[in-house]
């Protein structure tokens, strides 16, 4: 009977770090490198660049910074030690995404990725040439096939593995959350280890990237679908497994090990903005933020995300109002920022508005007031906000929400002047219901700006209705629309009014010019703004085509 202890390294690299990310490898490494040869250390998906590094795979000198990374790797592990992990390797057929396997000072085994993605948010296809070999490696007696995220995807490479004489599987990932994300690759992974007939060990990074959160949850499944071990989401963790092998009847099992819970489905949308806020800041090396704190939900909501994010020490928020501000938002404001703890101050714009008005007096003459005006104040606003942050040098904060970027409710160099948009890809009414959500953590967000109408408070009496539908109407409108790309017709026979459906559609196509020049924000959804999500800004396309 063979053992191999497996240790699933879940970690947060640097994208671009190359050797940033070989000392994090060796640091892990160091806490087992006293444990029985037969212990393997596995990494996430191309560890040494991080994931995924995008463009900077073009830069001629990224083969040099991988190979002198793999020889330090090489020469400083624990050579009693197996370390599996990925990186990025010229071969001569193009580039590889490659996981290869340490051992005695040298790559005794190197697999490619042979399915590359080139959907939603993937785009491997732009700077990988597939794989085309299974690979199964004798690890401490055991024939342990190697495969890279997407494969397990697709059945193929598991297959061919089991013909290879595979019996435990280790697959590394970078997978990135959406919601509903985590169920997805259990189911998946179920099907693959019936159809091969062994355990497999996931691997998946985590931590915040740009736009993507990686969430974690590493976990095992036994050759029977069983789960064994599961690591925590949204942390830095190293899990240790054992895996069995039965020489006499060919059959590995994994004892079982510790399974973290699964969190809730809101908890996990909160905690994946609090990690990509938290990692865009640090990462970044911004000193902390600063955000308009208007008195109404989305502020409130990105506050809290803020606070948990990065501590209150670190956060700035500023109330600007205006005539049509309300004592309740000022109130309310107030209130949260005291109870987050967070340094507050309250900047009239009103000096800076007139000012304006009064140098465009003459342009103006003869003009009605319209929505020029209310831009305006936004616009003040976002001049505010952005010379805190060049002072400072603390980062702002933007507050939309999916919602209102989709229909364009939004004034560029006004409340999208920014740095990061913690709640872009957040519908507006996910944003009451997170922030119901964290009150039940420690009520900070005032109960009456969740119950009380949306509103910009851009002029007197305002609401957000008086120029959208009903929040509930048209997020079900825009997720039909956007994230499942169905058409006018199809919405239509859905129920929603056709007049309704043709306009919210009409919103959302002439302002893509606007969400181009949106701050990049927490990606939750399946089709988030962004590289998702890639439709011209001038066309001729008509609504119901």
């Amino acid at each position: 009977m063979k053992e191999l202890t497996i240790i699933v390294a879940q970690v947060n690299p640097l994208v671009g770090d190359v050797d940033g990310n070989c000392q994090l490898v060796l640091d892990t490494v160091a806490l087992y490198g006293e444990k029985p040869a037969a212990t393997i250390v596995v990494f996430p998906e191309l560890t040494l660049t991080g994931y995924p590094p995008e463009d900077l795979l073009l830069r001629a000198s990224v083969e040099l910074r991988v190979e002198k990374a793999i020889g330090r790797l090489c020469r400083e592990l624990p050579a009693t030690v197996y370390v599996l992990i990925g990186f990025p390797q010229e071969t001569p057929a193009g580039l590889c995404n490659v996981a290869g396997v340490i051992h005695q000072g040298q790559v005794i085994a190197r697999y490619a990725k042979q399915q590359l993605p080139n959907y939603q948010v993937f785009d491997e296809k732009r700077y990988f040439v597939p794989g085309v070999d299974s690979c199964v490696v004798d690890i401490a007696g055991i024939p342990v096939a190697i495969t890279v995220c997407e494969d397990v995807w697709k059945s193929g490479p598991t297959k061919d593995a089991r013909d290879a004489g595979g019996k435990l599987m280790l697959n590394i990932n970078a997978s990135p959350f959406h919601m509903e994300k985590q169920e997805q690759r259990t189911a998946l992974i179920r099907q693959r280890v019936l159809e091969g007939g062994m355990p497999i060990v996931y691997v998946n990074q985590v931590g915040g990237q740009d736009e993507l959160v990686f969430d974690g949850g590493s976990f095992a499944l036994d050759r029977d679908g069983e789960l064994r071990f599961r690591a925590p989401a949204y942390k830095v963790d190293c899990g240790r497994l054992v895996a069995r092998y039965d020489e006499a009847r060919g059959e590995c099992v994994l004892l079982a090990a510790k399974v973290a819970e699964t969190l809730p489905s809101l908890e996990r949308v909160y905690q994946a903005l609090v990690m990509g806020v938290r990692d865009y800041v640090n990462k970044n090396h911004f000193k902390g933020v600063v955000l308009g704190l208007s008195g109404g939900i989305d502020s409130a909501l990105t506050l809290a995300v803020a606070v948990d994010a990065l501590g209150c020490e670190r956060v700035s928020a500023v109330m600007m109002p205006f005539r049509y501000t309300s004592q309740m938002s000022r109130d309310d404001a107030a209130e949260q920022a005291g109870a987050m703890g967070v340094d507050y101050r309250s900047i009239p714009i009103e000096p800076m508005y007139e000012a304006f008005m009064a140098a465009l007096e003459e342009e103006f003459a003869g003009t009605r007031r319209d929505a020029t005006e209310e831009n305006l104040q936004a616009r003040c606003r976002g001049v505010l906000l952005m010379a805190i942050s060049n002072k400072k040098g603390c980062m702002v904060l933007t507050t939309g929400n999916k919602s209102e970027m989709a229909v364009g409710y939004s004034t560029l160099y006004g409340d999208m002047a920014g740095g990061y948009d913690v709640l872009k890809d957040v519908p507006k009414t996910l944003v009451f219901e997170l922030s119901r959500h964290r009150n039940t953590l420690a009520s900070v967000i005032p109960q009456r700006v969740i119950d009380r109408p949306p509103s910009a408070e851009l002029a007197p009496d305002q609401k957000d209705e008086d120029s959208l539908p009903p929040y509930p109407e048209l997020d079900a409108i825009l997720e039909r629309y956007i994230e499942r790309d169905m058409s006018a017709a199809a919405i239509i026979a859905d129920g929603f009014d056709s007049e309704t459906v043709k306009r919210v559609i009409r919103l959302v196509d002439v302002n893509e010019y606007k969400r181009r020049q949106s701050p990049p924000g927490v990606r939750i959804t399946r089709r988030g703004f962004g590289r998702d999500r890639r439709y011209p800004i001038t066309s001729g396309w008509h609504i119901g085509e």
